[in-house]
């Protein structure tokens, strides 16, 4: 059983370095170290489903006639109200689509934020989240007994549809995980271009797993580990506090970190987004190039108009393009290789997996009754046999889902690098339709009369 559950097993620069200012305050040239600790992936292994265990204690024995009470499971939120969620949801969208496009007011924008936060943040609990919601739908793809309710998937095409259309509105003021981090931005500091694309990564990365956990039925690892649910609940495990805290520590100088370096949502947003023909465009006529836009951005999100001749002298040309798309199959190739070897590893957070080679490993646990995974397990009936042989089925699925999203974040880092040598002409300021979170804090800045 060992053999069958163990079986396969700087980028040149071609602008000058902008200096920002934000709410008044204009940010001097300084040489800083930053330590940017997001936070560690960890798998709580430990927690199995206690549905199917036996009653640790025998129950009372009464001459009364009296007969124990069956626990009753609360019942979900009523239908009706989850629809008027929705409905919350299109409204909000509509009023940030007009304030971001239309009207192009940051304080609209503002104000909306809070009533999301409100709204969706405290008194929703965070749930339910267009950004959880990406594991509804991968379950529902990949486990045939699972069926997405249809207020999870209106949260989670919803956003898409209208970003599409008018770009990332969604996140200017209809998302409460980026309405809190928005409003404790106080000043907040440019990060190097190099560190930026690094980083952004991350909810490449972030997305694969999430989709990987949900698709094996492992784990909602988006939901487990928000680091602001737990504030918006008043109720979460210390270490989650701790890490919301820090998210919004962090943000008060680095905008948004949660938005711009993790969030899965996103990057699914940046995609649609990039198709986004009614924009949020930073002036309502000519640009007259004076910079005030892309110093008041917290996100680095405005591009430069471009300078033909310090791309020439950088020799970032046709030889380099060729060069490091030939090498994008390469680039796949070894996240392949990464994710086929690391499928051992990942399929350990699946609770079978995990008591599978628990009890192989270490048979003489089934004799321990204080180890609570084992006896549960024991308690339930099941053969240790069809426990390896769905352990087994599971980590095959492991080693499929890990190859592809391994593939998929070698083509996302040989993309990353290719998009480093590829300019596009502009003339003005404009803002990159995949980062700006159309927020509107431009606009007020600029001088052109609307």
């Amino acid at each position: 059983m060992r053999n069958q559950l163990n079986q396969n097993s700087h980028e040149p620069r071609v602008t000058s370095q902008k200096q920002k200012r934000f709410f008044g305050f204009r940010s001097k040239s300084v040489f800083f170290t930053f330590a940017f600790l997001l936070f560690t992936f960890a798998f709580n292994l430990l927690s199995l489903d206690l549905s199917a265990q036996k009653q640790r204690f025998p129950k009372p024995e009464f001459d009364t006639g009296y007969t124990q009470p069956t626990p009753v499971t609360p019942e979900p939120r009523a239908l009706a109200m989850e629809y008027f969620d929705v409905l919350i949801l299109i409204l909000v969208l509509a009023a940030a689509t007009y304030f971001a496009v239309k009207s192009r007011s940051r304080q609209g924008i503002l104000w909306l934020s809070i009533f999301t936060l409100v709204y969706f943040g405290f008194y929703r609990n965070g749930c339910i989240c267009s950004i959880g919601a990406i594991q509804n739908v991968t379950l529902t793809f990949f486990d045939s007994a699972y069926a997405i309710s249809l207020t999870a998937l209106l949260f989670f095409v919803i956003p898409l549809v209208v970003t599409l259309f008018f770009g990332r509105t969604f996140c200017a003021g209809a998302c409460p995980l980026g309405a809190i981090q928005d409003l404790v931005v106080v000043k907040p500091i440019s990060l190097p271009k190099w560190l930026n694309k690094t980083l952004g990564l991350i909810p490449y990365l972030y997305l694969s797993l999430a989709i990987l956990f949900a698709a094996t039925g492992t784990d909602f690892i988006i939901c487990r580990y928000d680091p602001f649910v737990g504030i918006f609940r008043m109720d979460a495990k210390f270490l989650m506090i701790v890490l919301g805290v820090a998210f919004l520590l962090m943000g008060m100088f680095v905008a948004r970190p949660y938005c711009r370096f993790l969030c899965p949502y996103g990057v699914l947003l940046s995609w649609m987004s990039r198709f986004s023909s009614r924009h949020l465009t930073i002036t309502p006529s000519k640009c007259i190039q004076c910079k005030l836009c892309a110093n008041s951005c917290p996100f680095d999100a405005i591009d430069f108009p471009t300078n033909e001749k310090e791309v020439v002298k950088s020799g970032l040309g046709p030889k380099r393009f060729i060069t490091y798309a030939l090498i994008i199959p390469l680039w796949i190739a070894l996240g392949v290789f990464v994710g086929a070897k690391s499928h051992t590893f990942l399929s350990k957070a699946n609770q079978d997996v995990y008591l599978a080679e628990l009890l192989i490993e270490h048979p003489e646990l089934k004799n321990d009754p204080d180890n609570i995974d084992v006896q549960t397990f024991l308690a339930s009936g099941k053969p240790m046999e069809q426990l390896v042989s769905e352990a087994t089925v599971i980590r095959e699925k492991f080693y499929i889902g890990s190859m592809i999203a391994g593939g998929f974040m070698g083509l996302v880092i040989g993309m990353t690098l290719l998009n480093t040598v590829v300019f596009r002409k502009r003339q003005d300021y404009e803002p990159h339709k995949g980062n700006c979170y159309s927020c509107a804090r431009c606009v007020d800045y600029c001088p052109v009369e609307k």
